[in-house]
């Protein structure tokens, strides 16, 4: 009797206690058992690509934006949430964030999405240690998407939504392999970034994962590393059929410019520019705004495979990941990947 009266008012205690104090233990993708409050409401995204995983799923939890979002951006995200405020980061180049800022904004989790080798591993267990913030790690390659949703559902309680997004992302990931794999040829291709067109994604760099995880060949596979210059003659002797770029000065200057005019993707009229906004479609970052880059992508490399409507497929994906409903002026406004 007297035990059965101490655990009721341990239990009742424990309802008392603040959210924080009620944890859940939760394994994230590095393995890493992370103990998150019974409610978080608050979520600080440690770089541009949790950021837009959090966005998706969680907008109300989440506290801003490593990079403040532009006008053009805004347009296309959640009054309110869009224009929140900039936070700066904590992983990648220029990380801005320090402790005492950390700190004073009071968060209730962490979240990166990206790497989870053990460099990553050893700043969120490092931060987790110092500040006493929960610090969870997402898987953020392609093919792992619809697995980080689930987890991200499990880490911010939204497990209903992160199932619908999940699936949207098993779905079209199976799909575009699927279609890719029954084409009779792949052409050349080649990723141009940059206004002169001559940096790009060499195999295995997270800026071609696209092209990878869908089957694509692109030209610079053979060459193992991550962003690199290549020279002219490179891409003359690669030759490539399609050219896809993320730079708006290239696919306006490529038609003319006489060192690539002899190109078979300039002369056949095959350079397209990627989508990117709010976010882009390729590699800007790479996040789970790559998701409608697959059906954008497919479109260009294999129309023939790729027959839906990508207006249509445009206004479905902005509807359910970022939750904003479409003009059909919008729709060709992104399509055309200006700014």
């Amino acid at each position: 009797m007297l035990r059965r009266r101490q655990l009721l008012i341990a239990s009742g205690l424990g309802a008392c206690l603040p959210a924080r104090a009620q944890t859940r233990s939760v394994t994230d993708s590095a393995g890493r058992r992370v103990n998150v409050p019974a409610q978080v409401q608050r979520i600080f995204p440690a770089g541009p690509p949790a950021a837009i995983w959090l966005y998706t799923l969680a907008p109300d939890a989440l506290m801003g934006w490593p990079r403040a979002n532009r006008g053009p951006e805004l347009e296309f995200l959640l009054p309110g949430v869009g224009n929140r405020p900039e936070v700066g980061r904590l992983t990648g180049r220029g990380n801005t964030t320090n402790l005492e800022q950390l700190l004073a904004s009071k968060p209730d989790l962490i979240v990166d999405a990206g790497s989870t080798r053990q460099t990553f591993v050893e700043l969120a267990d490092r931060v987790q240690a110092q500040t006493g913030i929960p610090y969870a790690l997402l898987d953020g390659r392609l093919e792992a998407t619809a697995r980080g949703y689930t987890l991200l559902g499990e880490l911010t309680g939204r497990v209903e939504r992160a199932a619908t997004l999940a699936r949207y992302a098993q779905d079209t990931l199976r799909t575009v392999r699927e279609r890719v794999a029954r084409a009779a040829s792949q052409p050349r291709v080649y990723y141009a970034r940059g206004p002169e067109g001559l940096e790009t994604g060499l195999g295995g760099s997270i800026n071609v994962e696209m092209f990878e995880a869908m089957g694509i060949r692109h030209v610079a596979a053979g060459l193992q590393g991550g962003l690199a210059t290549v020279s002219i003659e490179q891409v003359l002797g690669w030759d490539p059929e399609v050219i896809v770029t993320i730079d708006q000065t290239f696919a306006q200057t490529v038609a003319t410019n006489p060192l690539w005019r002899s190109v078979c993707a300039v002369k056949s009229g095959r350079v397209h520019l990627s989508p990117k906004l709010p976010f882009g479609w390729i590699d800007f970052p790479p996040s789970v705004n790559r998701l409608p880059g697959l059906w954008w992508l497919g479109s260009k490399v294999f129309p023939s495979l790729f027959p839906e409507d990508l207006a249509t497929l445009t206004r479905d994906f902005y509807q359910l990941f970022y939750q904003v409903d479409l003009s059909a002026a919008q729709v060709q406004r992104v399509l055309a990947g200006r700014s």
